[in-house]
């Protein structure tokens, strides 16, 4: 599914996210990294229409977000526990989840079992848990799970790989990899090498502008660990120069 920006600008106060112009094409894996307050998560709810821009308009599949509903059905997400329905089981959301996507339970039964290495702390189809009493690390599972689980054209994760152990972090790469090609995927992380290995795009959001747009390749990782290193140099200098005085 293609996602489009049109003049698209949301005001908070002193900050203003302003992208007149992107797109991603179909099958597209991009990658959004920034420091905190530059404007990642404002954008993502953008795109799924949680929160109404200023200006401008965000298109997926050429229908504008704010006017359509049908793209919703096409869609995935996580932003984080908000998202999450704590009083139900894991189990009892999936197939919350899944119903309103219109699967059949023996559907949704047949997907949750590819995620049986994913989620191992209770088995999948048993767990009796509810969300609310679960890790950190287990509710964002259930959430990328639940995303994961109709198939969607289009996935929006924000800190995917935030609070998973290491070898979940290894399998959910393997997960998003898989989908490479076939899922338009937008993905905000401040891991920047999980980030760059499940992208085929990054872009750097610094203060509510994308400042740097640019397919991966063999040197990116190398290339935006120079980019943050050295924007820090600056306010350490100044911190130096200060007690000196």
């Amino acid at each position: 599914m293609r996602l489009e920006t049109d003049a698209l600008t949301k005001r908070y106060d002193d900050f203003e996210l302003s992208i007149p112009e992107l797109t991603i094409e179909p099958g597209t894996a991009f990658g959004l990294v920034g420091n905190n307050g530059a404007g990642k998560t404002t954008f993502l709810r953008l795109v799924l229409d949680l929160i109404r821009a200023d200006e401008g308009s965000v298109r997926l599949g050429g229908e504008v977000v704010a006017d359509t509903f049908d793209w919703k059905t096409r869609t995935g997400s996580y932003l984080g526990s908000s998202f999450l329905i704590d009083f139900l089981t894991p189990d009892e959301y999936w197939h919350f989840v899944g119903q309103t996507y219109e699967l059949s339970g023996a559907a949704i039964d047949e997907r949750l079992a590819q995620f049986d290495d994913f989620y191992v702390d209770e088995p999948i189809g048993e767990t009796t848990k509810y969300i609310r009493d679960l890790s950190t690390g287990n509710q964002n599972k259930a959430g990328l799970i639940a995303a994961l689980l109709p198939e969607p054209d289009l996935l929006v994760f924000d800190e995917p790989f935030a609070s998973l152990d290491p070898r979940s972090q290894i399998q959910l790469k393997e997960l998003l990899q898989e989908r490479r090609g076939d899922t338009t995927m937008l993905i905000s992380s401040h891991d920047l090498g999980h980030v760059t290995d499940v992208s085929d795009r990054i872009a750097i959001l610094e203060a509510g502008e994308i400042v740097r747009d640019e397919p991966t390749d063999p040197d990116t990782l190398e290339e935006l660990t120079r980019y943050f290193r050295e924007a820090i140099r600056p306010k350490e200098a100044d911190g130096a120069a200060a007690e000196a005085a």
